[in-house]
């Protein structure tokens, strides 16, 4: 059966979420880099993805969970599948919730006048949840298939398989790992990049 237009446009959206996934990290870090925050280090990562948000690199922290909330809200899965449209659309609200309700500011900046603590609280809240959409979508969605025996699927279909289930396990040690800051207060910077990228793959 060859693609619809539709299902081609699936693919090329998810393919485009995939690309700026790989790079969020790395653009992150240059656009920060190139348009210095007086009162932060200059080219020095920060201690999470989510400080971004008060640098240079905001517009593109901002923009890549928007696009990536476009996505998840309009994700179609499996027809008749209901756990497939809800996932999609509790992750694509965490999306947006994590860019709109920012986390508090860097050591050595002011946090705008119109942040409230409360923020942060929604914004860590959200990115548990859509790190755990992730998750989900890597080990269980992203895996379905409508032939039930995996013997009898494309070996394409196996290998993908098989590539979003070491992507899950990745991210699921990731989490992990940013959550064991709450007791060693390190930076998260790097486990939530490994998810993101193992996510984006």
């Amino acid at each position: 059966m060859s693609p619809t237009a539709e299902s081609l446009s699936q693919q090329a959206h998810r393919r485009l979420i995939g690309i700026l996934g790989l790079l969020l990290p790395l653009l992150l870090f240059i656009f920060a880099g190139l348009r210095h925050t007086v009162g932060l280090p200059a080219w020095t990562p920060l201690n999470s993805i989510s400080a971004y948000y008060y640098t240079g690199a905001v517009a593109i922290f901002v923009g890549v969970l928007f696009a990536l909330a476009l996505f998840l809200l309009t994700y179609p899965g499996y027809k008749g599948v209901i756990a497939d449209r809800l996932l999609g659309l509790v992750g694509g609200t965490a999306a947006i919730l994590v860019a709109l309700f920012p986390t508090s500011a860097p050591d050595g900046l002011s946090a705008p006048t119109w942040w409230s603590p409360y923020m942060r609280t929604v914004h860590y809240l959200s990115a548990v949840v859509l790190f755990v959409a992730f998750i989900l979508f890597a080990i269980w969605l992203f895996r379905k298939s409508n032939i039930p025996r995996r013997g009898d699927r494309p070996l394409e279909k196996r290998r993908r398989d098989d590539i979003c289930l070491a992507s899950g396990i990745i991210m699921i040690a990731s989490v992990l790992w940013a959550a064991s800051s709450m007791f060693t207060h390190a930076p998260i910077f790097i486990p939530e990049s490994i998810a993101i990228v193992a996510f984006a793959v």
